[in-house]
């Protein structure tokens, strides 16, 4: 998912786009030729003319007559985005000159209520944008992308980097106490000018035309990292026979002859989505085609070819640095964590440290195990990386008697989304109906309008986008074609996106349980967009800090695994029969099953990125033997790598959401464990206290700090205990 820095709620979501928030244009290269006075006043009055002309029939700047103001799809065309985009940021200069060129004195009204309001048409358009190219681009998509990124970085620089603007806000800020601000309006003010101030916004001199330069660059490389990771991924499938297929469970066979035809293809085919892949290396016995696979997976974008990523990491890293350092921080894992409840990189570290030890132990028996099903079938190799799924699924079938197509066939997507769908209304009283009047951007993609349960009031619209496809890049998230917004009164427009096998025509779309726990996440996200409530909408959300983001939507994957949820949706797709009871019984006492390998492939990551942010010489690092060096360090098993290996780490290097931040699962998942535990103490998953509390976390935004809000809802600060007993790293009490 993503968040954004507050820039005004409209301006923020340009960074959909241009993926993080830039400053101003860089200076020209030594020896660049540069245009006349008369050159670029020609070429201005020649864009305006065109974004005039476009404005009337442009249907991303015209008033969108559908349903609660939903995006016009059909009509939107990637022509159309340039003009708009330049329109939308033309009418945006205007307004925040205006405000920072006001001769009155400062108020919270004429400064901060302004800025809130300021760039409407351009949040529209890049929030359209920045979905599309994320769920459903091209080769227009890409290259308007290329070209827009860098621009609109360099568009927000001159929000960020503007002095008069600054001196408004920072007036505010030295005054607030003096004003009679409400508590929200004083957070806006604080909110705003610590982002300013880690934007560059003090900054001088040459420090200042460095900073933008920077940020404009960096813009680019996000842009063409993401590409990249997507293009080469598409690259590669492995195609399977009819015998392939035929020792394969039926719904992985369903998958791969869709994944075929939809890349009009002569065979069925593995992919690498995740979700074509992982279940294709849990259940295939050809362990050729694993190694393959498996191969193929954990290389994309490190392949030596026009998408390899490499040398984007070093420049990402070696800009990162510099920017951090002109802030005054010695690394840029010091500048990322000064802003979240962790605070700095030794407390983020200290946590990821606590939960190895146990995690990898943990992991050593798994691997014990899987050796010995290795040397019974005659293997007489070390475990790998692609050994490890197919005979933990052997472990588990033996020792929980659990058959993972048994368990998918009650595990049918449409009853997996009606039973987030009722976890929601049970705990905040909204209810989910679906419409099919609404415009969408594919044939896949479907929408619910969200309303109160008791009332029928509109809370907003949530599009779901569930399916894998060219186009659409790898994972799960959650984002918005509009925010809350508290001041115009708009509501959110939330979409959650998914990655699972589309299933042949008139087959059901069976998940994996994982794959079940993905969708009541990305909902968690979604309802904590849906049900925001503040004033302002850059605190709306989920833009509070990064480290606590995720907690809305770990919590939520708790009642998938709740028998009365269960029991009430796990039906099998043939017979509408409900799980038996011994099948789910055998189902959650394989909850921690594994637990020692998906912690340690997450902390591989987190390490990584840690170390990476924390690295002093970035443009030494020679990519595959930094990951080595740190994966060693610790003593993870040879078999057990990233769970996102550096040149697809979307999350670190596509922009800076999570950079230096991937740690924030495993904080949050501190917070999710624990806060579920308020649930087991009343002794009802659905207690209307404890639901009523939680609901306030979810709805106020970031109107408060993060641990504030979380000690409202639990009484007391976090423990970590919650987060090992329920890995099964230590014993539960009693």
């Amino acid at each position: 998912m993503k968040t954004h820095l507050y820039l005004g709620a409209a301006a923020a979501a340009l960074l959909l786009a241009a993926c993080d928030p830039a400053d101003q244009t860089p200076p020209a290269a030594p020896g660049a030729q540069t245009e006349t006075e008369a050159d670029i006043a020609a070429s201005a009055a020649e864009a305006d003319a065109e974004a005039a002309m476009s404005a009337e029939s442009n249907p991303l700047l015209a008033e969108w007559d559908t349903p609660h103001g939903a995006p016009p799809f059909s009509e939107i065309q990637p022509e159309h985005f340039i003009p708009a985009f330049e329109a939308a940021m033309e009418t945006h200069r205007a307004e925040i000159d205006a405000i920072a060129s006001n001769e009155d004195t400062p108020t919270f009204d004429n400064t901060m209520v302004a800025l809130e309001l300021a760039g409407a048409d351009l949040g529209r358009v890049s929030r359209v944008f920045g979905n599309l190219t994320s769920s459903a681009s091209n080769d227009d998509l890409d290259a308007i992308q290329g070209e827009m990124s860098p621009r609109l970085a360099r568009h927000s620089s001159a929000i960020t980097l503007n002095a008069d603007l600054f001196e408004r806000i920072d007036y505010l800020h030295q005054r607030g106490g003096e004003m009679g601000l409400t508590p929200q309006q004083a957070r806006l003010v604080e909110v705003y000018h610590e982002n300013f101030v880690r934007a560059g916004a003090q900054l001088e001199g040459e420090d200042r035309e460095r900073f933008a330069a920077i940020r404009s660059e960096l813009a680019g490389l996000y842009t063409r990292f993401a590409q990249n990771e997507r293009r080469d991924s598409e690259l590669w499938t492995l195609p399977l026979t009819e015998d392939d297929l035929a020792e394969l469970p039926s719904s992985i066979a369903s998958a791969a002859r869709a994944a075929g035809e939809a890349r009009e293809l002569d065979t069925p085919v593995i992919t690498l989505a995740r979700s074509s892949v992982e279940p294709f290396l849990q259940q295939s016995s050809n362990r050729a085609h694993r190694e393959a696979a498996w191969t193929a997976f954990y290389n994309r974008g490190n392949n030596n070819n026009e998408f390899d990523n490499k040398d984007n990491i070093r420049r990402i890293l070696e800009l990162r640095l510099e920017l951090a350092n002109l802030l005054g921080f010695d690394t840029f894992a010091h500048y990322r964590t000064a802003g979240t409840m962790a605070g700095t990189p030794a407390a983020a570290q200290g946590l990821m440290e606590q939960v190895w030890e146990p995690a990898r132990a943990r992991a050593m028996e798994e691997q014990a195990d899987i050796e010995a099903l290795m040397a019974r079938d005659g293997i007489e190799d070390d475990v790998r990386g692609w050994d490890w799924r197919y005979y933990t699924e052997q472990v588990r079938a033996e020792r929980y008697d659990l058959d993972e197509g048994e368990v998918k066939a009650y595990l049918d997507l449409e009853n997996m989304i009606a039973a987030q769908f009722y976890v929601a209304e049970r705990l905040f009283g909204v209810r989910f109906t679906e419409r099919t009047d609404i415009d969408t951007y594919h044939e896949d993609v479907r929408v619910w309008e969200v309303t109160r349960a008791d009332s029928g009031e509109v809370v907003g619209l949530f599009f779901g986008d569930y399916f894998a496809r060219p186009g659409k890049r790898s994972g799960a998230w959650m984002s918005s074609f509009r925010p809350q917004n508290g001041l115009t009164g708009e509501l959110p427009i939330i979409t959650n996106n998914c990655n699972y096998n589309k299933p042949d025509d008139g087959e059901p779309a069976l998940i994996s349980f994982t794959d079940a726990s993905t969708l009541f996440h990305e909902l968690g996200h979604g309802l904590h967009g849906l049900l925001s409530n503040t004033d302002y909408p850059s605190l709306a959300g989920t833009s509070v800090d990064r480290d606590f983001v995720e907690f809305p939507a770990q919590v939520m994957e708790h009642w998938l695994s709740q028998p009365e949820v269960l029991e009430r949706f796990a039906l099998h797709y043939e017979t509408g029969e409900p799980m038996p009871r011994e099948l789910l019984d055998r189902v959650l006492d394989a909850q921690n099953f594994n637990q020692g390998f998906s912690t340690v492939e997450f902390l591989n990551s987190g390490l990584v990125d840690k170390a990476y942010h924390l690295h002093t010489d970035p443009t030494s690092i020679d990519v595959e033997a930094f990951e080595a060096e740190v994966l060693t360090r610790y003593g993870s098993p040879q078999a057990i790598p990233m769970r996102h290996r550096s040149t697809h780490f979307l999350h670190i290097f596509s922009g800076e959401g999570y950079a230096s931040g991937y740690y924030s699962y495993m904080w949050a998942g501190v917070l999710d464990n624990d806060g579920f535990d308020a649930f087991t103490e009343a002794g009802d998953i659905f207690d209307p206290e404890t639901a009523a509390r939680l609901g306030d976390v979810f709805s106020s935004g970031n109107t408060i700090p993060a641990m504030d809000n979380f000690i409202n809802f639990r009484g007391r600060e976090p423990s970590v205990e919650p987060l090992l007993r329920s890995r099964g790293f230590i014993e539960a009490e009693g």
